[in-house]
């Protein structure tokens, strides 16, 4: 199976769970897990994380295009599917806020998810979707839902780690 790595799941590790500093196991990890073909991301994840000015900045900018996958074009037929399927989310199941579709549109997320659905891989990511919220929100689409809309496969950076047997361990 192949994941696709969601910004949050780094950016939360880098603050919280796995800093570079104490535990670069988590790291190495992830690279080792990329070096198998069964952990990536996609360009516009890498592309928001070296926007920011820090040691993750450092570490996307390191890893380039072979760990941030570019659209190709199974990812760009892809996104009408997922476009698709955020309109109809809106109109059928839950009112999303016009502002929230087209943040939803020109995020990291949607074109996460459309190469996801386009490759069948399995999208990892912190958020918890509406339907397990105890405050659900219209004002932005959640990544599980989205996932769930179009059959892409969502689980928790947690999940990974247990199913693809991680030991990080001293």
């Amino acid at each position: 199976m192949t994941y696709l790595i969601d910004s949050d799941v780094l950016i939360e590790a880098k603050d919280r769970h796995y800093a570079f500093d104490f535990c670069p196991g988590f790291w190495d990890w992830i690279l080792q897990q990329h070096a198998l073909k069964i952990v990536y991301s996609v360009k516009a994840v890498g592309d928001e994380l070296k926007a920011g000015n820090d040691q993750l900045a450092v570490w996307a900018t390191r890893q380039g295009s072979k760990f941030f996958l570019p659209d190709d074009a199974h990812t760009v037929a892809s996104m009408a599917v997922v476009a698709t399927a955020v309109a109809n989310m809106s109109v059928n199941k839950l009112p999303y806020a016009p502002a929230a579709l087209n943040q939803f549109m020109s995020s990291g997320d949607y074109r996460l998810i459309s190469h996801a659905k386009a490759h069948g891989h399995t999208v990892v990511t912190h958020e918890v979707g509406q339907r397990g919220s105890n405050q659900p929100s219209l004002k932005r689409l959640k990544i599980p839902d989205v996932c769930n809309a179009v059959g892409v496969p969502c689980i928790s950076p947690f999940k990974l780690l247990r199913d693809e047997g991680a030991k990080l361990v001293i």
